[in-house]
């Protein structure tokens, strides 16, 4: 396709497959990494910069506000500078370096919020507070507020489209993070809606207290919900078949030996959620078909996860975690017991 803009190019993010040691499972990576923007959260921002400009909200000239961690920054920076905006990303400490400096590339305004936090410690509630000020201040300004704007979870459906279009009635299981509950509750509805025999599984770092457990912080960017926040409204739990958490150690693990394995790499939140996939697809006598959402992807992260200095200074480094990844993830694919039907049915 030749596009015109650049979010014409949202959603042409193939389908990997992933080598897995059970012959009766098949494992899928939904590749949102290759969105203009390098991740699903292109998706959201279109959305609900449609939304806004749809209900009156947003105007030619305006402004937009958004508390973001650094891939909603840039996927609204993108939207911001193809249709006139002027962006104000509201940041703290805990964003990616590499993600600031991309959404300050496209025009994008930082706004570093104040307080003394630690390293794994999300600002999101101060950020949130800032965002919401500065909107108020400045004239013709909105502030999107993701984790309530029914945009987010609307900007997702497109995914399950394309999900059930692939795969229809084979799908057994999605996994995939969860943030504000956005992505995670528009792609399971609408996929339940398509398939009502679908699994949803949800994934948050260990501290996030999106499902009920203790609450502290973590090192997993742009995921979960961290103590003192609120779950956001767009959150909707019935979508949620299982919700796992996952440790740093297990999520940084998966993401180094998926880069050495296959040359892919994903992003701290993609690997949390690709290791409980993995650990579902090999627990029993589970069969069929599961995709799993790259969220986005590693080389954002250059400078951390996949820095042996920086993981060991924080104690992340887990050589069991590799360890149980080679059991799980052949050299060489594996022969599928079903291979046949399955090409006859997708």
């Amino acid at each position: 396709m030749i596009a015109r803009k650049l979010t014409d190019l949202i959603g042409i993010g193939p389908f990997m497959e992933l080598p897995v040691s059970n012959p009766d499972a098949r494992l899928f990576l939904k590749l949102e990494k290759y969105n203009p923007g390098g991740s699903m959260k292109d998706r959201m921002s279109v959305s609900m910069v449609d939304r806004a400009e749809r209900l009156g909200h947003l105007h030619p000239g305006g402004t937009i506000v958004e508390s973001s961690s650094g891939n909603t920054g840039i996927g609204l920076a993108t939207v911001a500078a193809e249709r006139g905006y002027r962006f104000i990303a509201v940041v703290d400490h805990h964003a990616a370096r590499d993600k600031l400096l991309t959404i300050q590339a496209m025009g994008g305004e930082l706004h570093f919020v104040s307080g003394t936090y630690a390293e794994n410690e999300v600002a999101v509630v101060e950020r949130q507070s800032t965002a919401a000020k500065i909107a108020r201040e400045l004239p013709n300004a909105v502030f999107m507020q993701q984790s309530d704007n029914p945009g987010n979870p609307v900007g997702y459906y497109p995914l399950a489209d394309d999900i059930h279009k692939q795969f229809g009635e084979s799908l057994k299981l999605y996994v995939s993070c969860a943030g504000t509950g956005g992505s995670i509750t528009g792609v399971g509805s609408r996929l339940k809606a398509l398939n009502p025999t679908t699994q949803i599984v949800a994934v948050e770092p260990e501290g996030s207290i999106i499902f009920g457990g203790p609450g502290h912080s973590y090192y997993q960017s742009g995921t979960g919900t961290p103590p003192g926040d609120t779950i956001g409204e767009v959150m909707d739990f019935r979508v949620v078949d299982v919700g796992l958490t996952v440790s740093d150690q297990h999520a940084f693990g998966t993401c180094r030996f998926i880069g050495r394995r296959t040359g892919l790499l994903i992003g701290g939140s993609t690997g949390g959620a690709l290791f409980r996939a993995l650990e579902i697809v090999h627990n029993g006598n589970f069969s069929g078909v599961t995709v799993c959402n790259v969220c986005d992807g590693g080389e954002k992260y250059l400078h951390t996860i996949f820095n042996d200095e920086w993981l060991q200074q924080r104690g992340l480094l887990d050589g069991s975690v590799l360890l149980q990844l080679e059991k799980w993830i052949p050299h060489h694919p594996v022969e599928h017991a079903h291979e046949q039907a399955f090409a006859e049915t997708v």
